[in-house]
C-alpha cells in the first residue's frame, strides 16, 4: 500500500549533497510529503535564494522517490523561508561529529543579525575561537579556527 508516511520516509532519508552527514530531513529542508492520488509531492525548501545545491536535492529526492516505486511531483516552497532552526537536534550533532559546528538556535535573534556569536569548536568543544572569514566552504558557513587545538573549521551560520 502506498502511503504519505512511506514517501516520507523514502525522500526523508536522501542525503545533502554539501553535507553528507544529514539527511534533507535532519536539515529541514524536506518539509513535508503527502499523497495526491497518486503522486507524492514533496515539498522542499531551499536553505537560501542563491543555494546551488537546491536543483540537485530536488532531483535527489524526486529519483528516490522514483526508486521506490512512487510517482513524484517536488514543490519548492519559500514561505515561511527555511530557517536553521529548523536542522533537528540529530542533524546539530551529526554536523558536530562531522566536524561543522551546528548554528545557535537563535536565527531570529538581534545578536544572531548583528553580534559576534561565540562559536564552539566541534572538536574540543572550546569556546575560544575566531572567525577567519565570513565564508567557508559553502556560503551558508564561516571559517574559524580554534584557539585552544589550533583547528580550523566551519560554522554553519544561523539564517
Amino acid at each position: 500500500m502506498v502511503t504519505a508516511s512511506k514517501a516520507w520516509d523514502v525522500a526523508a532519508a536522501v542525503p545533502d549533497p554539501e553535507l553528507p552527514c544529514v539527511t534533507v530531513a535532519e536539515l529541514g529542508i524536506l518539509r513535508e510529503v503527502v499523497m495526491e492520488g497518486d503522486v507524492a509531492v514533496a515539498r522542499v525548501s531551499p536553505t537560501y535564494s542563491g543555494c546551488p545545491a537546491v536543483q540537485f536535492i530536488e532531483e535527489a529526492i524526486a529519483e528516490a522517490l522514483r526508486d521506490a516505486g512512487f510517482q513524484p511531483r517536488i514543490e519548492r516552497v519559500i514561505s515561511p523561508p527555511w530557517t536553521t532552526d529548523w536542522i533537528s537536534d540529530a542533524g546539530c550533532e551529526k554536523l558536530r561529529a562531522f566536524g561543522i559546528a551546528p548554528p545557535q538556535k537563535a536565527s531570529n535573534s538581534k545578536r544572531a543579525l548583528f553580534g559576534e556569536t561565540v562559536v564552539a569548536c566541534p572538536r574540543c568543544g572550546a569556546t575560544d575561537t575566531e572567525k577567519l572569514s565570513e565564508f567557508g566552504s559553502t556560503p551558508c558557513k564561516a571559517h574559524y579556527r580554534c584557539k585552544a587545538c589550533l583547528e580550523p573549521f566551519d560554522y554553519f551560520k544561523c539564517i
